[in-house]
């Protein structure tokens, strides 16, 4: 059974941990100290609590924060990661520049851990949509592609590490200008 770690549901890590949890795929979180709204939103998309060791004894991780909180949520996971036998995949899907993907992925290298650089664009997934794309680069990217058998839209990039990023970053600044 494919076990990913979603981190945090907020209303995209939800939408995508309902997504997986609906076809099968076992979903943890981090829950400890959040709201109840939080806890609620992630009962509801069928993920379980977990503690930082069992999260990294997933398959995947994925980062799905606030950008200004990429780069602490590696660097806190990264002695746990170094510490366990699991090597996960980590996956950062946070709208963050390519500078800030490299030290989040310099965070997570001594590890162990395979890193990938993934760009959500989209809304939350609904139910009878097919969800946001995701983008991913990097060399472990084909392998974080394999969650489309469990519903995501997984699009792999060539280029360097950063590419989704890089991508990223110009969509997002062309939506922001159009709310204007």
């Amino acid at each position: 059974m494919t076990i990913v770690a979603i981190i945090a549901p907020g209303a995209m890590g939800a939408g995508l941990g309902k997504r997986l949890t609906s076809q099968g795929v076992r979903v943890l979180t981090a829950l400890a100290g959040r709201s109840e709204a939080t806890i609620a939103r992630a009962r509801e998309a069928g993920m379980a609590p977990a503690s930082d060791e069992e999260i990294a004894a997933t398959d995947f991780i994925l980062s799905i924060l606030p950008p200004g909180e990429a780069l602490a949520l590696a660097q806190h996971f990264a002695p746990i990661l170094t510490a366990s036998n699991a090597k996960p995949i980590y996956v950062d899907c946070n709208a963050v520049n390519p500078a800030t993907v490299a030290c989040v992925a310099a965070a997570i290298s001594p590890t162990g851990c395979l890193f990938v650089d993934a760009g959500i664009i989209g809304a939350p997934p609904e139910a009878k949509d097919v969800g946001p794309r995701l983008y991913a680069s990097g060399a472990a990217a084909p392998r974080f592609a394999t969650l489309r058998e469990y519903g995501l839209d997984v699009r792999v990039l060539e280029g360097p590490p950063s590419a989704a990023s890089a991508l990223k970053c110009p969509m997002l600044a062309l939506l922001r200008a159009r709310r204007r």
